[in-house]
């Protein structure tokens, strides 16, 4: 069970349309473990995309995992340039990069322990849920509140382009672009 449960639902960037998509929802909690929890719901005709398999063996991270369908969480505090970013992949691999401010990459990447990602997929749904450790988020002891950019890579299985839709809580920009800030609009207490 989770202390603070939100649901939101993603939009899809409307330079990638994605009309084999019927929708995208995605919850945040915090579980009574102190650990935090994403949950991702995506429905339409599942067939019709590329999925990633699940691996056999552990779970490993891993870069480059937004090129094929992958789940992501932007995480920074509010009125700080700083921010995290997660990416979370229904193979079970997963990235998690610290950036010092728009696109600047920090010299190192987090050393965090490795999420615990499952997923599940039907003819018309794939669901993953990835959890973490509290203190995987950024820290800071005056922080009043974290700012989540919750959002998803698709990539379609059946066109010649193997085209990708991007999916956020916003979109700031005309071309999709997950680490502009004002794509950032979840507010989640940090307490």
């Amino acid at each position: 069970m989770s202390d603070f449960f939100c649901q939101q639902s993603l939009r899809c960037h409307p330079a990638t349309p994605a009309p084999v998509i019927s929708s995208l929802d995605v919850s945040i909690g915090f579980m009574s473990d102190d650990r935090i929890a994403f949950r991702y719901c995506l429905r339409g005709d599942i067939a019709r995309l590329r999925v990633p398999e699940p691996c056999l063996q552990a779970a490993q991270r891993t870069d480059m995992l937004w090129e094929h369908t992958c789940f992501e969480a932007f995480i920074g505090l509010q009125d700080e340039p700083e921010y995290r970013e997660f990416n979370f992949s229904p193979s079970g691999q997963w990235a998690a990069y610290d950036f010092v401010s728009y696109r600047q990459r920090a010299e190192n990447d987090p050393a965090l322990p490795a999420p615990q990602i499952t997923s599940h997929q039907t003819a018309g749904r794939l669901e993953l849920e990835a959890v973490l450790p509290r203190t995987a988020l950024p820290a800071n002891l005056h922080a009043k509140h974290w700012q989540a950019g919750l959002t998803a890579v698709i990539e379609a299985a059946d066109t010649v382009d193997a085209a990708h839709s991007y999916w956020a809580l916003h979109h700031p920009a005309t071309r999709p672009d997950f680490h502009h800030r004002d794509g950032h609009v979840l507010l989640i207490p940090a307490c």
